[in-house]
């Protein structure tokens, strides 16, 4: 599974990206398991954020959904960190 992150928005407005490909890591079935209800809780559209909040376009094979601080569900927050930390 190709899960990226994208981060928009923040104070300075300065754009991140990573990805990570689960296929090679111990943990891929939780990884993706945590991609699963975080995509579940998304949205198909860019939501309407706070100022100087993050927005974040998360895509897992394809496919992508959105979500914004300060509303982020406990698994976007956690795939979100992990992906950003980890990703290349």
């Amino acid at each position: 599974m190709r899960i990226e992150i994208r981060r928009t928005g923040g104070f300075a407005g300065i754009e991140h990206h990573a990805e990570v490909d689960t296929s090679q890591r111990a943990d891929a079935e939780e990884v993706q398991a945590l991609a699963e209800r975080a995509a579940a809780e998304g949205r198909r559209t860019p939501p309407v954020g706070v100022p100087d909040g993050f927005s974040y376009q998360i895509t897992i094979d394809g496919r992508t959904v959105y979500c914004s601080d300060p509303r982020l569900t406990e698994a976007q927050r956690e795939l979100i960190s992990l992906v950003l930390k980890e990703g290349s």
